[in-house]
């Protein structure tokens, strides 16, 4: 058998080497093509992109909080301004994990640097911020706090130091529920914020004209590029903040001017001093509030500072609540301060005369009722006509009065003005107080029984008392009204804003009510000297008004806080302390010229309403309405300039 051997084909196989070098050559070409096409993208198409993101590897942007707004008085004293401070701050993303996190804050605890009990609170604020940002733990550090740290400084990454600007209210607890408060920015704040207008604050208006006016307040952030190492830390030798780096100034918040007088708001919280009540006067031709003081108070500079939970718990613990607003938000039974209101509705609806008698033997009974309603006065004041009434505040001419108006119309006339509704202040937590009538009780008392409205709680409407309730500020409100001869204003604080930048000031326009139709000049002249008589001898304001170099029309007031017995008498000396009558007053002045409506209310009082709430009153028109004495350099207030 013959074998076949095949010869080797060399052409072939150099053909095909050929083929696969010239393919694979091709492929190599295109693969280098496409690496030139990339690197031509990268280093010349897109280089300004990848320039800008290569800085930020090194350049990191810090924001640069805005000044805070200055609040002035009316007179430019300075009610609320910034001062420097040191204070603890924290980078999560500079920190570590969460267990790094969690271990730096024991660690500051075992320093004394925060409070164990602050933790929770503390760790929540800092996990709702972005991971870069500045989050502070601990506001305005003690020098020895300071110190503390310093020694401490090199076991903490993530934990710094740093200086900001805190506010600072140089009067103290002067006028606190008036301007309210900042204090660090919750959780429950950033839900309602941007965080990009608040990048890098710190501080946020909880009250008053701090919260009403927080977006003028606030002002605008900036921002600065800063150069940082690899460890994300700013570099500090010298050059750090490179010329060509970006920085956009911030814009600082605007200034306010209230309508308060530091001068008046010290003699009303003076004449408060150890009791609890509140003052509100109010100028009745525009509505500008010149004092609104609440007793007790509490230093707003604390929340600024930071407050612990305990420090903050013991303040909401106080059986005396001095965080509760009590000119807006503290409502009682207005007591006999109401009967001017009555007498214009019986004026105006004509179910009586001024000059019509009724006999007040110390008592009053309803038609086929057994049941008496007694008169302060316990042997009564006889034949008593509308001005006298009101000058001695007679309870039996106010009955007859209540029992023939009816509750509707007294409902309707004294919601004219603004009994039972918000008086419309430009700061939260007013409340609306309570003007009741027969379809309020069907509501009030759904699903139970006594939902009729009976005609003796008619009676003891009529003189403030009952299911009647007002706030101290409706009460100025309502006087400023009467003085006003029923053109009254929205009642306002901030009078004024200055722009960031400029010197002048921007007034804001008065806001009017709807005026109080219906009543002659001649009404309101029956009231006027009823209310003028009670500030004369012989009526129940007598002795707050003894001496005053100017006329005052005014009301007092004693309003029950319980219920006596059909057989029980009141004696204010024996009765527990927390159940005496309040003492409410109201009050003009000039009568002859109005200036000042004033509204004072004092909880629990161991006096009447002229005897307690009349001298704090008297106190208050005196320092508006009287030349200032002259003050020592000691004792006088920073201002600043306002054209």
């Amino acid at each position: 058998m013959v074998r076949r051997v095949r010869i080797k084909d060399h052409w072939s196989e150099r053909r095909i080497f050929t083929f696969r070098s010239i393919v694979a050559g091709v492929i190599v070409a295109l693969l280098l093509l496409t690496v030139a096409s990339r690197l031509f993208y990268l280093q010349v198409v897109r280089y300004a992109y990848y320039s800008q993101l290569s800085q930020g590897n090194r350049v990191r942007i810090e924001p640069i909080p805005p000044s805070r707004g200055l609040i002035l008085d009316r007179n430019g004293v300075i009610l609320a301004d910034n001062m420097p401070a040191f204070q603890l701050e924290v980078e999560r993303d500079q920190v570590g994990n969460t267990r790094q996190l969690d271990a730096s804050l024991e660690r500051l605890v075992q320093i004394g640097l925060l409070d164990a009990a602050d933790l929770p609170a503390i760790k929540r604020s800092i996990m709702s911020r972005p991971a870069y940002e500045s989050v502070p733990i601990k506001l305005e550090m003690t020098d020895r706090e300071m110190a503390v740290f310093a020694l401490h400084r090199f076991e903490f990454n993530g934990i710094d130091v740093h200086t900001r600007l805190t506010r600072h209210y140089p009067f103290g607890p002067l006028a606190v529920h008036a301007l309210g408060y900042v204090a660090a920015i919750s959780a429950r704040d950033l839900a309602h914020i941007d965080p990009a207008v608040y990048a890098g604050t710190t501080l946020i208006g909880k009250l008053g004209v701090e919260r009403a006016y927080e977006s003028e307040l606030h002002g605008k952030p900036g921002f600065r590029e800063v150069l940082v190492n690899a460890a994300g830390r700013p570099v500090t030798k010298e050059g750090a903040y490179h010329p060509k780096l970006k920085t956009q100034l911030p814009v600082a918040g605007s200034t306010l001017v209230l309508g308060i007088d530091v001068r008046v708001q010290r003699a009303a919280e003076d004449a408060l001093q150890g009791l609890r009540g509140a003052v509100v006067a109010i100028d009745p031709k525009n509505g500008d509030v010149i004092a609104l003081a609440s007793s007790p108070a509490f230093d707003p500079n604390e929340f600024a500072r930071g407050l612990t939970d305990k420090q903050y718990a013991a303040l909401e613990d106080d059986p005396d609540k001095p965080l509760i607003n009590r000119a807006l938000a503290g409502a009682y039974p207005p007591g006999s301060t109401a009967k001017p209101y009555y007498a214009l509705a019986a004026l105006h609806y004509g179910v009586i005369t001024p000059d019509q008698h009724i006999l007040c033997p110390g008592y009053f009974r309803l038609p086929h009722s057994l049941h008496l309603y007694h008169c302060w006065k316990h042997g009564g004041h006889g034949e008593i006509s509308m001005r006298r009434a009101i000058a001695q505040s007679c309870d039996v001419y106010f009955y007859n009065v209540a029992n023939m108006l009816g509750i509707d119309r007294m409902h309707h006339f004294l919601s004219e003005f603004g009994f039972g509704k918000p008086t419309g202040i430009d700061i939260p937590g007013e409340v609306r107080g309570l003007m009741p009538s027969p379809q309020w009780k069907r509501h009030a008392f759904k699903g139970r029984a006594n939902q009729v409205w009976f005609p003796g709680e008619t009676l003891i409407v009529g003189i403030g008392q009952g299911y009647m309730l007002a706030t101290p500020l409706q009460l100025a409100h309502a006087v400023a009204t009467i003085a006003a001869h029923g053109h009254g204003f929205k009642p306002r604080l901030v009078i004024g804003i200055r722009p960031p930048g400029s010197t002048r000031m921007i007034r804001l326009p008065p806001r009017p009510d709807p005026p109080v139709r219906g009543i002659t000049p001649d009404q309101w002249q029956v009231v006027y000297e009823g209310m003028e008589q009670a500030a004369r001898p012989g009526g129940t304001a007598a002795r707050m008004a003894a001496g005053a170099p100017y006329l005052i029309a005014a009301k007092t007031g004693t309003a029950q806080v319980f219920s006596l017995g059909k057989n029980e008498k009141y004696n204010a000396k024996t009765i527990k302390a927390r159940l005496r009558d309040n003492a409410l007053f109201i009050a003009f002045a000039p009568a002859d010229d109005p200036k000042l409506a004033v509204a004072v209310m004092v909880e629990h009082a161991s006096g009447e309403g002229g005897a307690v709430a009349g001298p704090i009153a008297r106190k208050v028109f005196d320092a508006y309405l009287l030349p200032a004495k002259p003050e020592t350099s000691a004792q006088k207030p920073v201002t600043a300039k306002t054209p």
